[in-house]
């Protein structure tokens, strides 16, 4: 019998624990505000702020063993925070990639750009379908672009060949016009018809020799790079040329990979989808950027958030582990006292809430040490992500985001309340006469 009720215990235990993990802030808020009426509007619950303050106000009698909790989580959290902020920067970049007034045309069922081909007659049709916008001399706001992937020598790597994979974009004027945030910062842009490049910061970062004026070697021919851009997204980390020399360079004529084009506003979308999805001469996928390159960051940042998740719950069973340990010491030192304050007339819950107020405020104080600590070291941290299949090398920042540390609030107050559950159940559950016994 004693067996089934534990395992009850426990199935609640987890259940709850999942469903405070999936709770928004104002959740949160709600049970602080009703725990705190009932504190102070009913006896139980003054009994309960009396054991309480009791318990806390003990705290700095017993700094060494509640160290350990304090400590365990924040090594906790401050893993879990650093996590999911690579999964966050990862994704922030892709999303400020796009924007719901511009769209991408590929082929149909591309899965990425260097895997679509287009026709030049593709590219003119695309051109002249409703709801794009034009520039003030009336020409369409589109940019027909060609994407390869191209191999560069990687940065302070101390194997000459150790090379990487870079997305070296051809692309015209018009993808200036489209893409205003994209600024030269160092040098200038390359000249149409020549084999000159500009490279992104986040390119600059990652491989050798592109810095302005240097030379170096992609596909059969030798380019100049002449300048350095930064678009503050995932184009950072590409290498962009004269649209026609990437085409001859890597033997794509006059084709095109993606077609860019810029919406006379958001709501022109439908229109613009339609248009081109049922002309009998296209056979394509239309998206709007921010869509297409949102849904380019979900699996990895999935992955990610799956492995911080899993090596924080590893780490946290240890944590739970010690505030266990710690807080049953607790208890077993304030054997006499609970028992006292039971004799006089304290039920079991004020008892039981009271010491897993005691736990959770260490928790708390872990998990604010360990959110402090991430921020401080991660936040605006420049990484990269390795290359994969067809696809260049991303550089992006860390970001401790405020709902990043929202979650890692949760993982602590939910590890302190798991730490204080079960030494609270034993000192409600201690008989008086046992427990005056013991001391």
């Amino acid at each position: 019998m004693k067996f089934l009720i534990g395992l009850l215990t426990l199935i609640v235990v987890i259940v709850g624990v999942l469903v405070f993990l999936n709770l928004p802030w104002p959740g949160l808020f709600v049970i602080l505000v009703a725990l705190g009426l009932w504190m102070a509007l009913t006896r139980r619950g003054q009994q309960t702020a009396s054991v309480a303050a009791v318990g806390i106000s003990t705290i700095t009698q017993r700094l060494g063993s509640s160290a350990v909790i304090v400590v365990g989580i924040a090594g906790v959290v401050a893993v879990l925070v650093a996590m999911l902020a690579m999964a966050q920067g990862y994704a922030d970049t892709l999303r400020r990639t796009g924007s719901a007034d511009t769209v991408i045309v590929m082929r149909g069922a591309s899965a990425s750009e260097v895997s679509s081909v287009l026709t030049h007659d593709n590219a003119l049709v695309i051109e002249q379908a409703p709801g794009v916008a034009k520039d003030d001399a009336g020409k369409p706001i589109v940019s027909p672009e060609l994407v390869v992937a191209a191999n560069l020598p990687v940065r302070n790597s101390k194997n000459p060949d150790d090379f990487g994979s870079v997305q070296l974009r051809g692309i015209g004027d018009e993808a200036w016009k489209l893409r205003t945030n994209a600024k030269i910062i160092a040098g200038r842009k390359f000249e149409p018809g020549k084999y000159e490049l500009v490279a992104g910061k986040g390119a600059q970062a990652n491989f050798a020799g592109l810095e302005p004026g240097r030379e170096i070697k992609l596909g059969s021919q030798t380019w100049t790079v002449v300048g350095i851009f930064s678009s503050g997204d995932a184009l950072d980390s590409e290498v962009w040329a004269d649209a026609q020399v990437v085409g001859n360079t890597y033997r794509r004529g006059s084709s095109v990979t993606t077609v860019f084009a810029r919406l006379a506003d958001a709501s022109a979308f439908d229109q613009f989808k339609t248009a081109l999805t049922t002309d009998p001469r296209l056979q394509v996928d239309v998206d709007t950027t921010v869509n297409y390159f949102s849904k380019q960051s979900e699996g990895t940042s999935k992955i990610i958030t799956i492995i911080g998740i899993v090596v924080g719950a590893i780490m946290a069973i240890g944590a739970v582990f010690g505030a266990l340990n710690t807080m049953f010491a607790a208890v077993a030192t304030r054997a006499r006292e609970i028992a006292t304050l039971r004799a006089i007339g304290f039920r079991g819950l004020p008892v039981v809430v009271a010491i897993m107020l005691e736990t959770m405020l260490l928790a708390l104080v872990g998990g604010i040490l360990g959110g402090l600590l991430a921020w401080l070291i991660f936040n605006g941290y420049t990484a990269s992500t390795l290359a994969a299949g067809s696809t260049g090398q991303l550089t992006f920042e860390f970001h401790v985001a405020p709902s990043v540390l929202w979650t890692g609030i949760k993982w602590a107050l939910a590890i302190g309340f798991i730490g204080g559950l079960y030494p609270a159940l034993r000192a409600a559950r201690l008989p008086v006469t046992t427990a005056l016994r013991e001391l």
